[in-house]
């Protein structure tokens, strides 16, 4: 008999066969975990004044020099680049910042990271919204960035605490997608709905931005996924938009996003997302982004903990990567599937609470010396402590605690039964049999030869000309 995993402890990619599990990298010295880390920030101070005034909006970088300090490394580097970062937030008192390692010296890079993302975290007076999200992300096996803590200091002058932010770019590629991290990279900005808008790429470049392989700005995957998604008729969308997306990753991811109340990402506020053409086989790949607007953060007058996690998107506007996926039968199963893993797996409140406090006694220090805290909304000390259990109010409708209680609540009273329906597109063992010449034997990913027609479970089929070919198919 073939054993059963989980998907949550292996979360193989699958739509037609089964591919690599998603690693979780080891968080490095970059990445520290039981300590908030400092740094220093040494800048020319008319750079500084340009970059905090006219050129706040421009996104150029200014040569400045780095100190990292804590307990495990000290390390200096000379001419990196430094700028402000964000969108809305560049009008903030506190402010988020971008390091980049090789913007003047090539090559050169941080504990293997080309740039460093300094989030002010301005509108949160948990300070650790970004950090529970990647948590639960991380737990939960989809892609997600690392963090950590730090205290910043530019020219001595103590900026705050701030969350270390993993940066999206080809290096979080390499470090997820091993072998296969050089397909092209889409950072998806406000606008980007994945609707049809005809088939010339530059229709799609100004909220499409591609990342990576900039030289061929080569927009043809992004336009063909959109075109699928949108324009393929209902009896082939099935496998159509599985021959094109990691859809399985995706519903996992979304759930994930809905749970936390992200109405900042695609589903709700088509934003804030990227999408990765995976390079071993062509299909995109959806990655979160920018979560700090999250568990109980409300800008619209909607309690996010209770909305219904099957009709998240506006009403009057197409989503259609999330709206069409859940009128399939077999999708919004597989969307039930993974809304009850998460719920019943990574969502346990009281382990994340014991965490979350544990988290919130080791910044204490650095978030109560933080003035900077009070200038975008007036955010006190006891404001932070109270933080995870205490509704602040205005845009703070709920303490973190009771946001988790509440969603969890909320979202398995409204659960579907899930149905362990069977994915239209399975190809059987025969089919594969025809494809590629007669199959030998198969085996479990041990090696041990098992029954071709056993199910639920990873089969690796051996072909007589020596190849090799992964499937998974369910009863």
């Amino acid at each position: 008999m073939c054993y059963r995993f989980r998907f949550l402890l292996l979360l193989f990619f699958w739509t037609q066969f089964i591919s690599a599990q998603i690693p979780q990298p080891a968080f490095n010295w970059a990445f520290i975990q039981g300590e908030v880390a400092s740094v220093h920030i040494d800048i020319d101070p008319d750079s500084l004044n340009l970059l905090l005034g006219d050129s706040l909006y421009a996104a150029h970088e200014f040569m400045a020099t780095v100190s990292y300090q804590s307990s495990l490394l000290n390390q200096t580097m000379d001419s990196i680049g430094f700028r402000a970062r964000g969108n809305t937030s560049l009008a903030s008192q506190k402010k988020s910042f971008k390091v980049d390692f090789n913007r003047f010296i090539a090559a050169q890079k941080f504990q293997g990271l080309e740039e460093m993302n300094l989030n002010s975290e301005h509108n949160d007076v948990s300070i650790m919204r970004t950090y529970l999200a990647q948590h639960l992300m991380r737990g939960a096996g989809v892609p997600s960035s690392r963090t950590s803590y730090i205290q910043l200091y530019v020219n001595n002058e103590y900026k705050g605490l701030y969350i270390n932010l993993e940066h999206i770019d080809d290096e979080f590629l390499d470090l997820r997608f091993p072998g296969q991290a050089n397909g092209n990279l889409w950072k998806c900005a406000y606008g980007a709905d994945l609707n049809w808008w005809g088939s010339n790429p530059t229709s799609y470049q100004d909220v499409y931005e591609l990342k990576t392989n900039q030289d061929s700005a080569n927009y043809t995957a992004l336009v063909h996924f959109i075109d699928v998604l949108n324009n393929t008729p209902a009896s082939s969308f099935v496998c159509a938009i599985q021959e094109v997306m990691d859809v399985d990753l995706f519903l996992r991811t979304i759930a994930l996003e809905i749970l936390m109340g992200q109405w900042d990402g695609y589903a709700y506020n088509k934003n804030n997302y990227f999408l990765y053409q995976r390079e071993n086989d062509g299909k995109m790949v959806y990655l979160s982004y920018d979560l700090d607007n999250t568990f109980g953060i409300d800008w619209f007058g909607i309690n996010w903990a209770l909305r219904n996690i099957y009709t998240w998107a506006p009403s009057n506007q197409a989503r259609p990567l999330y709206t069409k996926l859940l009128a399939v039968p077999y999708f919004k199963d597989r969307f039930t599937y993974h809304l009850t893993d998460i719920l019943n797996s990574v969502w346990d409140v009281a382990s994340l609470q014991a965490g979350l406090e544990q988290k919130q006694q080791m910044i204490s220090p650095a978030a109560l010396a933080d003035d900077y805290k009070g200038y975008d909304y007036g955010f006190s000390d006891q404001d932070f402590l109270n933080a995870l259990q205490v509704t602040w109010g205005a845009h703070v409708k709920s303490g973190i605690i009771p946001y988790l209680q509440n969603r969890k609540t909320s979202a398995l009273s409204q659960l579907s039964s899930y149905q362990s329906l069977q994915n239209p597109c399975t190809n059987a063992v025969h089919e594969y049999e025809n494809e590629a010449g007669k199959i030998l034997y198969v085996t479990d990913i041990m090696g041990r030869v098992i029954a071709p027609e056993t199910k639920n479970c990873i089969k690796i089929l051996n072909f007589e000309n020596g190849t090799q070919q992964r499937i998974y198919e369910m009863d």
